[in-house]
């Protein structure tokens, strides 16, 4: 362990430092749309209490684990300095076992002998609507579900079933956060978290069928709604829109092997946050897969990269939603499968621009079973990685401080201080490796550790796995594709090169466009990268502009650039600023 990470274990004690973070509290167009059947609004004070305390006996009675994690903490403090958020903050009650010891003290209060007979003597403390208001919903909200505390517990006492009760009975009584509520509403009306109608999810798969078709020259397809298919591949809905090159990859993928896949807009969502909200909505929104997956007559079922996607699937869909007709798996583990048989071809030149480390997603890791394919495949595409320190990968890996339903504005600062052990780690391999980009297989990991990253000032670009796949990996008739595109590139800079140019600076003049670039690069300071800035073509000179041309999405032939370019504006949609992807020389 380095000296910067072993630093951030030496914590201040700063009691009260968590206090101030608070989630917004749901909306009732929200909360009525759960499937827990949770009140639209909080519950009045006389009730809360008699409704908080029903919910709880009934938690520990269902759950066994539950009453069993409540009654065997000794308090030890394993746990203390594993939690991203103590190491953070430094309130000892955001601690696991401080958390924990909220609900705990009440349990004993109520439900257990010496509770009722000793009171605070052996830590009871009996429930009101102020402690549900404020000490319960600030710091059961303020656990991100990671369970890196139980990895390092003596009695393997999992707190984010604790968390997940204390949640369920502030649900009970209409305390709820609206990030969440809002995301699980959107699932069950557009059936993803972002709430992207169907049209438009539709619309940006050919969007990216065409930026493919744009940089390899192969027809990839990204289909939706088929009405069968043997793989129903589950995205994140992120990878449509914001991880876009992670979608890029797995379309690659799909498309190499020939597979018979599909997407759904019924169940256009990898995620499940159910899994930080109840258990009904976990069964609800996991429901919604399985019912595609029937009617499409579906044998697999493909999770995406998102943690803790995969978590609300293996642990909970064959259990909550079986017997399942399908075997289910997730894209790490068929993409690393391919490469093992051989099915891909790879090049991994084609990622030597970067230095790669990865961050273990904590669902993956620690409920996933999911360590060393991610590290397989970067290494099957990549010729440089370098792992974080060992004390704080794989099954110890540190979260991102945005998971858990914590990835919400109003915390912002909690989720910086929370992605501080992360951020300590990836500065280590920066600064020792020269690492430049941190793979993380999570949409939320994608979303949180690019701010976390930039809060703290290490230059490292954060994306997926499969965006290193799909860079990698060579499809039918692309390198031919390639070299034919290269080829004309650079047929079309000789061109312009030739026409006698003007120096834009001091209206010198010259034969040539390199002989330009060279003279502003040695007299301007201007690099040949920036040639343009200052050079341009003499007045009257034939120009690249001037050129017959021909538009690539019609094979249409005009005169000049320029017409070719109105042409693509007018006929195809594509604005003058992006006339290159459409309009070329005419050969």
């Amino acid at each position: 362990m380095g000296e910067q990470l072993e630093k951030i274990f030496d914590v201040e004690l700063k009691p009260g430092a968590g206090e101030n973070y608070v989630c917004n509290l749901t909306k009732p167009e929200f909360a009525e749309k759960m499937a827990n059947k949770m009140p639209t609004e909080p519950l009045p004070d006389d009730q809360m209490v008699e409704v908080a305390l029903k919910r709880l006996d009934q938690l520990r009675k269902e759950r066994k684990s539950l009453q069993l994690y409540l009654d065997i903490c000794v308090r030890c403090g394993a746990c203390v300095k594993q939690c991203h958020y103590f190491l953070g903050t430094g309130d000892p009650k955001n601690t696991p076992v401080g958390r924990a010891e909220l609900l705990r003290k009440v349990y004993r209060a109520h439900f257990t002998i010496s509770g009722k007979l000793f009171g605070s003597l052996v830590g009871a403390q009996k429930l009101t609507p102020e402690i549900l208001k404020n000490e319960w919903y600030k710091f059961f909200y303020q656990c991100s579900e990671c369970r890196r505390c139980s990895v390092f517990c003596p009695y393997g006492i999992d707190q984010a079933e604790i968390t997940m009760a204390g949640r369920e009975v502030l649900n009970s009584v209409g305390l709820a956060t609206k990030y969440i509520t809002q995301v699980i509403s959107q699932v069950y009306k557009h059936g993803n978290n972002l709430g992207i109608p169907e049209a438009a999810f539709k619309y940006n798969c050919q969007f990216l069928e065409e930026e493919i078709k744009e940089s390899t020259g192969v027809d990839v397809k990204i289909p939706v709604d088929k009405e069968k298919a043997e793989i129903l591949y589950l995205p994140p809905s992120a990878d449509l829109f914001t991880n876009t090159d992670t979608m890029i990859g797995v379309a690659k993928v799909f498309h190499a092997v020939g597979a018979d896949w599909t997407m759904s807009t019924y169940a256009s969502e990898a995620a499940n946050f159910g899994l930080f909200f109840s258990y009904d909505d976990i069964k609800t929104i996991n429901l919604r897969v399985v019912e595609v997956a029937k009617k499409i007559g579906a044998k697999l079922v493909i999770f995406g990269e998102c943690g803790h996607a995969w978590r609300a699937a293996r642990q909970y869909m064959e259990a909550m939603n079986g017997p399942l007709p399908f075997k289910f798996m997730n894209i790490l583990e068929y993409t690393a499968e391919l490469i093992r048989k051989g099915k891909l071809k790879l090049d991994k030149s084609r990622n030597d621009d970067v230095i790669v480390t990865m961050h273990d997603p904590c669902n993956m890791a620690r409920a996933g079973d999911l360590v060393e394919e991610g590290r397989f495949i970067i290494k099957s595409v990549c010729n440089n990685f370098v792992d974080m320190d060992r004390s704080v990968i794989k099954e110890k890996t540190f979260c991102c401080g945005g998971g858990g339903g914590l990835l919400t504005e109003e915390i912002m600062e909690l989720r910086m201080k929370g992605g501080l052990p992360r951020a300590t780690a990836v500065k280590e391999v920066v600064e020792s490796h020269n690492v430049n980009y941190l793979a993380a297989p999570c949409a939320i990991d994608k979303a949180q550790l690019p701010l976390v990253m930039e809060h703290y000032e290490i230059p490292v670009q954060v994306g997926g796995i499969h965006d290193l796949v799909g860079k990698a990996l060579i499809l039918e008739g692309q390198e031919e594709f390639e070299a034919k595109k290269k080829a004309e590139e650079e047929a079309a800079k000789a061109a312009a090169a030739a026409v006698p140019s003007v120096c834009g600076l001091c209206d010198a003049e010259f034969a040539t466009m390199d002989e330009c670039c060279e003279h502003a690069e040695k007299e301007h300071k201007i690099s040949k990268d920036q040639c343009d800035l200052a050079c341009e073509p003499k007045e009257g000179a034939a120009s690249a502009e001037a050129a017959p041309s021909v538009c690539g999405l019609c094979d249409a032939e005009f005169a000049t650039m320029d017409e070719c370019c109105e042409h693509a504006e007018k006929e195809h949609k594509i604005s003058k600023d992006q006339c290159d992807l459409a309009c070329e020389p005419k050969k």
